[in-house]
Parts: structure tokens; C-alpha cells; sequence
């Protein structure tokens, strides 16, 4: 499917709800796997994995292919990869540790074109068909892109109103376990006071009509900010669900056995 067309039917769907993985594979075959399983959206996480551009590209063609909405994490402060992932065909960036409104302001900056913004321009690239999509209709649909930003600690807290007013971020995705470890509970991602500071975050998301998503590992925390308000829910790690399916595999089976002796 058209990445422009993918864009805009995952954007109707963070009106409700949508559900994601983040993915540290380099095999697209499990990016097939994930939409012919019914998942909106993969992270593909640039940031903590072995993926760079270069096999992203390959991933983001497989989503396409299963028509689930490629989005990239890229690394913290990497300003030129946010531009690369978007010329490969991203659908969307998410963009960790930001705690200011200058940085987010910077970031839009970065990845929007003139009017919204000063990307950087190049029409030879896959977002643009390399040069077959008409120039003027590229730059119109590559506006249309994606944006969340990530707010992980508590400089970013303190400064969520100024950064809400920030023109064209489309998601804030709180990052819970950064966020724990910002106030000396590291790991503690259910402790009262993270999940104050989480539940701030998702009151003023809504006071100015921002959609917020999170990190989920379990689904009560799944179910719990659903019911909080967070429609953006990006469950666990393609491979840590994976292990664990082959864990449970491997218990299943030898017990099966040992009762078949």
C-alpha cells in the first residue's frame, strides 16, 4: 500500500486505539508476520538493536507488503537519520529524550518541509518513487508523516506545556521505564510515583486533543492505560515475545512428554 494512504489510515486509528511492537529484527519476514497477524504498526528501534538505514529499508518494504504501518525510532540526537529514514519510506519517526520545547521544535523542524518545516531536499529517494512521484505531490504527502516524540524524564515533565505548543507532533509517547530510572525507581515502572508522572503526561495530552501512547509488557498494563487513555500501545520486543513463545513451547512440550512415559 501507498505510504501516504498507510499514514492516513493509521492516523483515523489513533482516534481509538492502535496496537504495535516494537522490533529489533533484521529479518523482514517477521515484519510480514506481524501485519498478516492483524498488528497496526512496528517500531522499527534504530536506537537500541542492530538495525541501521541501510537494513531498515528492506523492513520498511516488508510492512508495506503486510500493510502494517512502518514507523523508525531513531537514536537520540541523530538530527540526519530522521531525515534518512523518512527518504527510505518511513510512515512515521519517533524521537527519544525530549525535554524541551526547543528540542521538539527542532525536531519538527528536521523532519517537515517547507512551509512546517526545513528538511532537508532530495526527490531521488524511495519516499518519492526516486523521482517518479511527482516532486510538488512529495513534498505535500512527506508532510503528512507521522511524529511522536518521546518524554522520558523529568526535565521533559517539567516542560510538557511548553512542548505541547509545538506545532505537528502527532503522538507523545511516554517512555516508562526511562522515565523510572529519571526518578531513582529504575525498572519500578508501576510504582505510584511513575505512574503519577505518566498520568500527568496523559491529562495534558488531552487537554490539548494530542494522543498519547506508551511501553506495555504485560496486557494489564496494556488494558490499564487503554482505560487511562493512551491509544497508542507499543506491547514488548518482537524478540522478547518470541523467546518467551518458545519457552513456553519448550515447558509445554517436555511436560507432555514426561506425562507420555
Amino acid at each position: 500500500m501507498n505510504i501516504t494512504k498507510m499514514a492516513e489510515v493509521f492516523k483515523e486509528k489513533l482516534k481509538t486505539q492502535a496496537i504495535g511492537i516494537f522490533s529489533k529484527t533484521s529479518d523482514p519476514a517477521f515484519i510480514e508476520v506481524m501485519g498478516f497477524a492483524g498488528l497496526d504498526y512496528v517500531i522499527i528501534d534504530l536506537e537500541h538493536g542492530p538495525n541501521t538505514v541501510q537494513t531498515a529499508q528492506n523492513l520498511i518494504r516488508a510492512a508495506q507488503i503486510a500493510e502494517i504501518f512502518p514507523i523508525v525510532r531513531v537514536k537520540e540526537g541523530c538530527e540526519s537519520v530522521m531525515c534518512e529514514a523518512l527518504d527510505i519510506g518511513a510512515g512515521g519517526i519517533q524521537i527519544p529524550q525530549i525535554t524541551t520545547k526547543s528540542e521538539a521544535e527542532a525536531a519538527i523542524n528536521r523532519v517537515k518541509f517547507h512551509p512546517d518545516g526545513q528538511r532537508g531536499v532530495c526527490r531521488f529517494v524511495r519516499a518519492a518513487d526516486y523521482s517518479a512521484k511527482d516532486r510538488f505531490q512529495y513534498f505535500t504527502d512527506a508532510n503528512k508523516s507521522v511524529i511522536i516524540l518521546q518524554i522520558e524524564g523529568k526535565e521533559g515533565i517539567a516542560n510538557i506545556d511548553e512542548i505541547l505548543n509545538v506545532k505537528g507532533i502527532d503522538v507523545i509517547f511516554i517512555g516508562p521505564y526511562d522515565l523510572s530510572q529519571s526518578l531513582g525507581l529504575t525498572g519500578q515502572i508501576d510504582h505510584p510515583a511513575v505512574e503519577d508522572k505518566m498520568t500527568e503526561i496523559v491529562r495534558k495530552c488531552a487537554e490539548k486533543g494530542i494522543t498519547v501512547g506508551t511501553f506495555v509488557d504485560t496486557p494489564a498494563n496494556a488494558a490499564k492505560w487503554r482505560s487511562n487513555g493512551v491509544r497508542y500501545i507499543s506491547y514488548s520486543v518482537d524478540l522478547g515475545i518470541f523467546y518467551n513463545a518458545v519457552k513456553d513451547l519448550v515447558k509445554n512440550l517436555s511436560s507432555s512428554i514426561a506425562h507420555s512415559q
